[in-house]
């Protein structure tokens, strides 16, 4: 296997491109997540616990502790998509951890004190589609980009 990939203009592969929006996306989500008005209940935000009733959109239950947690794994994306195997790491690790938070997110009930994130139905759905579109798109995106680079010359 090559340790070249595929870059476009800006001298990123595709790969990196999608982890850099990816990260960027969760970036943005964290933020958000500290506004009131886009935030509903926004006075009602705890640091943790389930009993915070602040509502990312009015849909997606949030505290401080779960929009840090967006925060810093869009850093963590955006640091990661330097290089193809950072950005690799970070779709495919970063897609089973939201898968696993899936599966945590259906076992725990949400008023359970186990429940420290916090997670509603929303939250745990929306789990599955990244956990599942961050994994295909740092597996699809990497074998295409290998494939480009062992096939011969012409």
């Amino acid at each position: 296997m090559s340790n070249t990939h595929q870059t476009g203009r800006a001298g990123r592969s595709t790969l990196q491109t999608a982890a850099v929006v990816v990260g960027v996306v969760f970036l943005l989500v964290g933020v958000l997540g500290f506004i009131p008005g886009i935030t509903t209940d926004y006075d009602t935000m705890q640091f943790a616990g389930h009993e915070s009733e602040a509502m990312l959109l009015g849909v997606f239950q949030v505290s401080i502790l779960h929009n840090i947690v967006h925060l810093l794994f869009g850093v963590a994306g955006v640091a990661m998509a330097r290089t193809w195997s950072g950005a690799r790491w970070f779709l495919i690790g970063g897609g089973v951890v939201y898968l696993v938070l899936w599966i945590y997110g259906l076992l725990v009930a949400e008023e359970s004190a186990a429940n420290f994130v916090p997670l509603n139905a929303a939250d745990d759905w929306l789990h599955l589609v990244l956990g599942v579109g961050m994994v295909g798109l740092g597996v699809l995106l990497s074998r295409r980009e290998e494939a480009a680079t062992s096939a011969p010359a012409v």
